[in-house]
């Protein structure tokens, strides 16, 4: 049996939704823990709601449409509070909109590898292949499973969760995971992996128990709401991939500069999707590569254009904003691979107006991946 769900490394369970780096703002409510108050949001009729959305509400949750979900974008506090929160102690977010797919069956293996360039690297349902694989004879299954999802991240996430649980954690390296009891809600599956760059966890529960283990993690002083608007800064910081906006179906993963995810195995094989055009880009250079950028002036953003210093456009950024920890403007983008050299000086064309803008090395801000040396 696998299980997809977890959006994790690359981030590639998100749905595109919030403008990549969008930035809100509001002050502390005076004298309350923060993400302790709400905001109406009746006008979002329509929306699916995850297990939380009541719990959201109540604790200030900004509520904002999200690939057809109502989701809370920030709480009581600012953008900037919330992402330096996570950085420093841990934050949890509501990660419930993310599919999660039992898929079983003796041909369950070959079903994912149809679908992914990896050795189930990253997993990924799609209910129609099955539906093919099945016709031609072969044993695979799905099962969408009505869980709640949440993750904890941040450098005391695994100490606040090891107090509810008798695992020991330590034992639980980066993108391995186990099921166990977190704080008397039995059957939890915790995964130790995230979208922030930092340590921390991703925890499938019984939609019936998630707003009570919530609240039970909230008791920590450590531990605050957090929700889209910092998750995408954290994410960009790290480096990650939203996808809709830095990958999809048109780009390749030599092109993404995500080459670590083809399986060796599958490369030698060629029986992935897209191996006729993705193992030639491996040894000659594609076209056009993923890299990062660190500019001068206004924010950068998606769809921005970047120059060469004649003024000649050379690629596109399609993620950007302020990176709240290095005080700094950040973004990628696909560029001509000529100009994807390190320290490579380029501009960006903000409002018309030409700014500095310089390649740099990803992640912008280290990652803190737990792995058991």
């Amino acid at each position: 049996m696998l299980r997809a769900g977890c959006g994790a490394a690359l981030g590639a369970g998100l749905r595109r939704g919030i403008g990549a780096g969008r930035r809100f703002s509001s002050g502390p409510v005076s004298g309350a823990k923060p993400g302790r108050r709400g905001w109406a949001s009746a006008w979002q009729v329509g929306l699916k709601q995850t297990p939380l959305h009541d719990f959201h509400q109540q604790h200030g949750g900004k509520m904002v449409p999200f690939a057809g979900w109502s989701m809370p974008v920030q709480y009581t506090y600012s953008h900037l509070e919330s992402h330096m929160h996570t950085r420093q102690h841990c934050s949890l977010f509501d990660v419930s909109h993310m599919l999660q797919t039992k898929v079983f069956g003796r041909d369950r293996v070959k079903f994912m590898e149809s679908l992914v360039v990896g050795d189930i690297a990253e997993l990924k349902p799609d209910q129609t292949r099955a539906q093919e694989l099945r016709a031609a004879g072969n044993d695979v299954h799905l099962e969408v499973w009505e869980n709640a999802l949440l993750a904890l991240q941040g450098p005391s996430a695994v100490r606040v969760l090891q107090a509810g649980v008798s695992d020991d954690l330590a034992k639980l390296p980066f993108m391995s995971s186990a099921v166990m009891d977190v704080f008397g809600v039995p059957g939890c599956r915790v995964t130790r992996c995230g979208y922030t760059g930092e340590d921390g966890v991703e925890i499938s529960l019984p939609a019936g128990r998630v707003v009570e283990l919530a609240e039970r993690l909230l008791d920590d002083p450590d531990v605050w709401l957090a929700g889209l608007a910092a998750r995408d800064s954290l994410r960009l910081e790290a480096g990650l991939c939203l996808y809709g906006n830095d990958i999809d179906e048109t780009t390749t993963p030599v092109e993404a500069s995500l080459v670590w995810t083809l399986g060796k195995r599958r490369r030698a094989a060629m029986d992935f999707p897209g191996a006729a055009i993705i193992v030639p880009q491996i040894k000659e250079k594609p076209k056009c590569k993923r890299v990062g950028l660190m500019s001068t002036g206004p924010p950068i953003r998606q769809h921005t254009r970047i120059l060469d210093l004649e003024g000649r456009t050379v690629g596109t950024v399609t993620s950007g904003c302020p990176s709240p920890c290095l005080q700094k403007n950040i973004a990628m983008g696909y560029i001509k691979s000529e100009h994807s050299k390190v320290d490579t000086v380029l501009t960006v064309e903000v409002r018309k107006k030409n700014y500095s803008a310089l390649v740099s090395k990803m992640p912008f801000v280290p990652t803190r991946y737990y792995t058991i040396k």
